[in-house]
């Protein structure tokens, strides 16, 4: 689906970056089950998502004094070269020692993966707008990234089980390595224009600070959380996606089996169908979103808003019912109106915030979301207990049905938004 909008070094960002998310979903594959063999432990197993996310966590908040320092595809070549070469280490470390590896070390080695990874989305999310050709290119763009996120996830879960079931756990992780080794050599056709740097808002309010002389520490960490609370549109946005990132917790696969059994009275093979069903309509949703791009235009809001109510519904709709067969039907169309509105979100973000400062924005929010959705999970986990699981995905309707009642109330950011950074 090739566009005049989207560039040549736009698909090999695309390319890489699909090819980085592949490598990830096979080595947590391949590790969880090399964990759960060797150490019988599931504590142990649950152990390395919740470390990588705190890595990440981590990273993003000192990832702006990398990326006032660095251009973005340097840094984006850094860290897969980087996850590339840690990860051989790790894949020959256990093809020597076996059974006798000391697990320290392997989550050690995953702790600094996950730190090098934790700038990759923010600075990937940053490229996007400097590698389209024209503003109208920007939602096909992100619909084509999402689409491709979507793909692994849908398919990638399920393949790398079959791969590590035929090849064995430690073999796979050698494969794994060839496929991010592909991800940092495309990542050398990643071109930054000559231009994106010198770009500047027509009408961004001046800021002293950044005609001053080099700008201390505390301010290249702090830059884009401020930037985030003094504009409006920024500020709005940002709560809107804590909001549905607190609801949207009650998809991860502990709370969807628990519905399964308990509302649906059916098996973990009914949960597979789920998550499928729901993965594929995500799929689905992303190429919709590339479809109808041009019938969007400049509509982000009401198609993000639309997104929003109709997953909403659904969602209620999901918590009531208790056939099988019908709650299938309910998460493939939900799958449609997620993306409609995550899509059209990123997409106003990334238009409302010079590119300049736009990579500080987004890795601020990426720390801030990432430990949203650890604290929710342990939240939501708590309110399962007490509320039970069907009023749980009733909770996250209301949640998601909140976050749209603030988007409709503060629609009026997006019309009048002349806040420091601001581009409209």
């Amino acid at each position: 689906m090739k566009s005049s909008f989207l560039t040549r070094p736009f698909y090999f960002l695309w390319t890489t970056q699909t090819a980085a998310n592949a490598a990830d979903v096979l080595y947590i594959m391949a590790l969880t089950v090399l964990v759960l063999n060797q150490t019988e432990s599931l504590i142990s197993a649950a152990f390395m998502p919740l470390m990588r996310s705190g890595a990440q966590m981590l990273s993003g908040l000192i990832a702006p004094l990398l990326l006032n320092r660095f251009k973005l595809p340097a840094l984006l070549l850094f860290s897969q070269t980087g996850q590339f070469l840690l990860f051989v280490g790790l894949a020959v470390y256990l093809q020597l020692t076996g059974k006798d590896a000391v697990f320290v070390l392997v989550f050690a080695l995953v702790f600094a993966m996950s730190f090098l990874d934790g700038w990759t989305v923010p600075a990937r999310n940053a490229l996007v707008p400097r590698l389209v050709a024209h503003e109208q290119g920007l939602l096909k763009a992100n619909s084509l990234i999402s689409v491709s996120d979507q793909v692994v996830q849908f398919a990638g879960w399920g393949l790398s089980g079959v791969i590590v079931a035929l090849l064995g756990p430690s073999p796979t992780l050698l494969v794994t390595a060839v496929v991010y080794g592909l991800a940092a050599a495309f990542t050398l056709g990643v071109k930054e224009p000559a231009e994106a740097h010198l770009e500047q808002p027509t009408d961004a309010a001046p800021d002293d600070s950044i005609a001053a002389a080099p700008a201390s520490r505390w301010h290249t960490l702090t830059e884009g959380w401020k930037i985030i609370w003094q504009m409006p549109r920024l500020r709005l946005l940002t709560f809107m996606d804590i909001i549905d990132m607190l609801g949207g917790s009650v998809w991860v696969g502990a709370f969807t089996l628990a519905f399964v059994q308990t509302a649906l009275g059916q098996g973990e093979e009914w949960w597979g169908f789920i998550n499928a069903a729901y993965f594929a309509g995500t799929v689905g949703g992303g190429l919709l979103v590339l479809a109808i791009s041009r019938a969007i235009g400049s509509s982000l809001l009401a198609a993000m808003l639309i997104g929003m109510a109709g997953y909403g519904i659904l969602t209620a709709i999901y918590a009531l019912n208790t056939q099988p067969f019908i709650a299938l039907i309910l998460v493939l169309l939900m799958g449609p109106f997620a993306e409609l509105s995550v899509i059209n979100r990123r997409t106003l973000i990334q238009r409302s915030v010079d590119k300049g400062v736009l990579p500080k924005v987004l890795s601020a929010q990426a720390s801030l979301l990432n430990l949203v959705f650890c604290i929710s999970l342990l939240v939501m986990a708590a309110l399962a207990e007490w509320l039970g699981i069907v009023n749980l995905y009733l909770l996250a309707t209301v949640l998601t049905l909140l976050a749209l009642g603030v988007g409709l109330i503060g629609r009026q950011a997006f019309r009048n938004d002349s806040a420091p950074g601001a581009r409209m």
